[in-house]
């Protein structure tokens, strides 16, 4: 939380006037009569600076702006996700198409895929068709995603993780933006 008005207890600061012009360095007494006189708040914008940066603005605006740059932060890091699918080695047509084309929309939103081959019983036995499907989902995918890691086995499992295309999300962006 920032320090506002006389909470602001060092000799001189840095001063940027209400209109983002930068004032220079002036002491604390005269940045806080400047705000005073045009009805608004000194805000510390840098403690760690010598001397600190003060700008002169409505504290309550301040808070609004810094909580929308947060929540515009938050929602940022929220955009790289990792979604799964998970397959068996003998997936029904029908089951594989559904399974796919979720691949792709999630690879089109930007999302990463974590592709799950799972086998039960017998199916151990038969790793290579696994494969063979893990290749598959590869080749029916590569306009819209790369695989970022290879396939790996853990276990059961074969896993293997997804990634958005550049190259085709660079160009469906603009379409989308037109619609």
């Amino acid at each position: 939380m920032p320090r506002v008005d006389n909470r602001i207890r060092v000799p001189e600061v840095r001063l940027i006037g209400e209109n983002g012009e930068q004032v220079g360095i002036v002491s604390t007494r005269e940045a806080l009569e400047r705000a005073r006189s045009l009805g608004l708040n000194l805000v510390e914008i840098s403690a760690t600076a010598r001397p600190p940066v003060c700008r002169i603005t409505n504290y309550g605006k301040f808070r609004y702006e810094q909580s929308k740059k947060e929540h515009q932060n938050r929602k940022n890091a929220q955009a790289a996700k990792l979604k799964e699918v998970q397959f068996r080695p003998n997936v029904d047509v029908a089951d594989y198409q559904v399974k796919l084309r979720r691949m792709k929309e999630f690879l089109s939103e930007g999302s990463r895929v974590k592709v799950s081959l799972s086998f039960r019983g017998r199916e151990n036995a038969h790793k290579d068709l696994g494969y063979e499907l893990i290749e598959r989902i590869l080749s029916d995918i590569r306009d819209v995603g790369i695989s970022e890691q290879a396939p790996k086995q853990l276990g059961r499992n074969v896993v293997m993780v997804v990634m958005p295309n550049t190259k085709s999300r660079g160009g469906e962006k603009p379409n989308k933006a037109a619609e």
